[in-house]
């Protein structure tokens, strides 16, 4: 193997996604590849989960939306982070569906005259969409144009909080507005609001397609929970360097940690220059061989250090050390020891870390480390 690889299990990529598609059945499954498949890789997931059943992709920019549609895929894609001088023409004429969430964004599609654009409106996260006052003038300036509008979205800000009263105020707007829409003569027959914590608790968001993210990768999006998600990343180094440490020995960058006895220490390669954070000190605990040992002293852009204890635990050079993932802490775990969540977790390994594809009677890595 490599000194650092991110592992990613394609068979797990399909199941989750064979599991939301029939849970929301009949509703359309939107999934979401943004961010180069919160970093699992967007083409290589992205022809996995259409086996598995999606009906369309989601990114945020431009860019992504035009990488995925020349990589190959096959089903509808929609984007939705982009300025009005942007060359919004280009991305409508390969065929991609561009959200629009502002005034200026309708008059720059608008300008362009052709293709499909959904409305994207704001009912609560005051992110971006259009706010309330302004639907009629913009729906009515659309149901006017030879546009082709799909639907309308809009984005849950506490799906997450099952407890939280947000989101149903949020549904009830936005059943408002695909009412009104539709009386000021838009169609909108595709119409999506739920993201992944609202597609494994809120059925009665699911409109005519849902548009999951993160539950596709198999992070439980819902904390506290467990929805039978299999995780598809595992953060896998291998130790470079097994000594012995004596007590009081100093270890790392500012010597903040000393050995509490004599035993041994092990050096993983993986620091922040990686994606491990240097705030991460002493809360990561690495697996070796199916055993947990803490990491100490500072995380340096290059590796880090890890306590055996009184003896090397027969930990030999060579041995694979799990950061994250199955066989070692969950991404949602380490989430919880730094004080984040899961989506951070997974979408951090870059740098030297080679992405690595294992699926059933097959595997291959990507050819260039990890952007």
């Amino acid at each position: 193997m490599n000194l650092l690889e991110a592992r990613i299990n394609l068979d797990a990529i399909a199941a989750n996604t064979a599991k939301l598609k029939a849970k929301v059945a009949p509703a359309q499954l939107m999934c979401v590849v943004k961010a180069d498949g919160y970093n699992h890789g967007a083409p290589e997931v992205a022809k996995v989960m259409q086996a598995a059943g999606a009906d369309q992709f989601g990114v945020a920019t431009f860019a992504e939306a035009l990488a995925l549609h020349q990589s190959g895929v096959q089903l509808p894609i929609m984007c939705w982070l982009w300025s009005p001088d942007q060359n919004v023409g280009e991305v409508l004429d390969a065929g991609i569906t561009v959200a629009v969430a502002s005034k200026s964004q309708v008059d720059a599609v608008l300008a362009h005259g052709r293709g499909k654009v959904v409305l994207k409106i704001d009912t609560g996260m005051h992110r971006s969409g259009v706010l309330q006052p302004q639907w009629g003038e913009i729906m009515q300036a659309l149901a006017s144009s030879p546009l082709e509008v799909t639907g309308l979205m809009s984005h849950f800000a506490c799906a997450d909080d099952l407890k939280s009263s947000a989101t149903d105020e949020q549904i009830a707007l936005f059943e408002q507005a695909i009412q009104q829409g539709r009386s000021l003569g838009l169609e909108l027959p595709c119409n999506h609001i739920a993201n992944s914590p609202a597609v494994l608790s809120r059925p009665d968001a699911y409109f005519q397609m849902v548009r999951p993210g993160i539950a596709l990768y198999g992070c439980e999006p819902i904390q506290g929970h467990d929805h039978g998600l299999k995780p598809a990343m595992q953060w896998v180094a291998k130790v470079t360097v097994v000594k012995e440490i004596a007590a009081g020995d100093p270890v790392s960058y500012g010597h903040t940690w000393r050995a509490p006895h004599d035993g041994a220490i092990a050096i993983v390669p993986v620091g922040y220059a990686d994606g491990l954070a240097r705030a991460a000190q002493g809360h990561v605990e690495v697996s070796i061989a199916g055993k947990r040992f803490k990491q100490v002293g500072r995380v340096c852009m290059d590796q880090i250090v890890i306590f055996l204890g009184a003896d090397d635990a027969g930990v030999q050079p060579g041995d694979e050390a799990v950061i994250f993932g199955p066989g070692g802490m969950s991404a949602s775990d380490l989430a919880e020891a730094l004080g984040t969540i899961n989506y951070e977790i997974v979408c951090s390994p870059k740098g030297r870390t080679r992405r690595v594809y294992e699926q059933t009677h097959h595997q291959h890595a990507e050819n260039q480390e990890q952007a």
